[in-house]
């Protein structure tokens, strides 16, 4: 087994999509995904770039992907990496691909400067929470995630 870790390429994007899918259902959410391959397309591949990607590929099959952003702390006036999605896909996992897709993206801000990687995870997800923990991630559980959509956020920008 030959695994490589890189960069997301536009012709992974189907690929990646099809990951994005995958882990909605895996999260019970499945109806709420609706992106599209063109979406992520052009947010991976034009500028300006609004997300980025890595992907794990076993023998040339895109077998995992990491999806993430930069973000910036005000605290330490640096930026970071929130990652979005972490995706293996079932016949590929515990095989150490979600841990080395941290790793590169360890990587990534420590050649770039970046202070932090920061991520969300179900409460439910123990098999995620476990790795997470084995790497040194730490809960953050004095802080909760809000978030405004839909009506709500129209309602909040109102009238233009």
């Amino acid at each position: 087994m030959t695994t490589r870790i890189r960069r997301a390429a536009p012709a992974d994007t189907a690929a990646i999509t099809a990951m994005i899918h995958e882990l909605a259902d895996f999260e019970r959410a499945a109806d709420q995904c609706t992106v599209t391959e063109t979406q992520i397309r052009t947010a991976l591949f034009n500028e300006p770039t609004t997300l980025y990607a890595h992907v794990a590929e076993v023998d040339v099959v895109v077998a995992a992907t990491a999806l993430w952003f930069l973000n910036f702390s005000t605290w330490d006036g640096v930026a970071g990496i929130y990652l979005e999605d972490l995706y293996v896909r079932p016949e590929f996992r515990r095989r150490g691909l979600a841990r080395a897709l941290l790793s590169a993206l360890a990587r990534e801000c420590l050649d770039n400067g970046y202070s932090r990687l920061s991520w969300a995870v179900l409460n439910w997800n123990t098999d995620a929470i476990a790795l997470y923990d084995g790497i040194g991630g730490r809960p953050q559980s004095q802080w909760t995630t809000y978030r405004v959509s839909g009506p709500e956020l129209a309602e909040l920008a109102g009238p233009r």
